[in-house]
Order: structure tokens, then sequence, then C-alpha cells
């Protein structure tokens, strides 16, 4: 997984990474080691990236956030530190292999008070693997460029995003 800790650190030279701010995160196993998506998913790759992630939410204060695979709807396994009853609705699922993932398995196993919600919107993310992350990313989102295209064979997007520029031809933009 050195293409994985090669991004996370070039992510966190440029910033990316904030204290007390949610990071949704996607993935394919099946992806990462050169399968079709859903097809074959790793506990074992999915725990070699959640002990990464881990390493740079204990050195930077980001709280990671984990996309389920359309099976469970794309939910998204959270730490109950994290839950906001006013924006999330929690759901009754327990991310599995087959049926969530392996990494939101992984998470969900090895989080100390995980709950999976339906919806989040978090100003940040990374997609490992094409999982359509964007649904939990804030309008705007914005496009970020690394060095790094792909971890494994999965391709990698990721994403940040900024408030809406709103108003019309009076409006004014700092």
């Amino acid at each position: 997984m050195e293409d994985l800790k090669l991004l996370l650190n070039e992510l966190k030279a440029q910033s990316f990474f904030k204290d007390d701010e949610l990071c949704v995160i996607g993935c394919s196993t099946s992806e990462v080691i050169g399968e079709r998506i859903g097809s074959i998913g790793s506990m074992e790759i999915a725990e070699e990236i959640f002990k990464a992630l881990k390493e740079i939410e204990n050195e930077t204060g980001v709280s990671f956030v984990f996309q389920g695979c359309e099976h469970i709807n794309r939910a998204v396994t959270i730490e109950k530190s994290n839950f906001n009853p006013y924006t999330m609705e929690e759901v009754t699922v327990v991310p599995d292999i087959h049926a969530g993932g392996s990494l939101a398995t992984y998470a969900y196993q090895h989080m100390v008070d995980p709950m999976v919600v339906e919806h989040i919107s978090v100003p940040k993310g990374i997609d490992i693997g094409q999982t359509l992350i964007g649904m939990h990313i804030k309008h705007v989102a914005i496009p970020e460029r690394t060095s790094i295209k792909q971890i494994g064979e999965a391709i990698v997007t990721i994403a940040s995003s900024r408030p809406k520029k709103i108003g019309g031809e009076r409006a004014k933009y700092n």
C-alpha cells in the first residue's frame, strides 16, 4: 500500500486534512487488486487501508467516515461521536463484505463506537475504485489533483468543496 501512503502524505502536505473535519472514504478493495468492483472484496486490503487512514487521523485530527456499497444504499459508517441528529439519520444495518464492502465492514468492526447513517454531507472525500462518493460531498464539489492517480489498480478521485456562489450580477465574492 505504498501508493496509499504516498497519496495520504501528499494530501497532508497540502493541508487537505483538517482538525475536527469529516472526510468520506469510498473504496473497492476488489478494484485495488485489479478485479471488477464488488466481485471479490479483501479484508486484508481493507485492514491495510484502514490502518493507514487511522495514522492520518491521529496526525491531523480529521475523522474518516466510510461509505458502504450500493447493497446498503451507500450508507456511511461513522463513529457515534460524530453523529449529528439534526443532519443525519441512523439506519439499521451492519456492513458486511458482501453488503457494504470490505472497508466499511472492517471499519465497523474496528471503530470505538460505530453506527451507520443513511446520508452525510461532508466537505471532502477520497474515492478509491470509482465507488461514487459524490452523493456525500457538500455542494460545490471541486476535484483535487495529486500525483498519485491509482491505489493498486484502482482509480483514485479526490474531492473537496466550496460554498455556493449565489446572487446575480450585483453579488460580490471574496
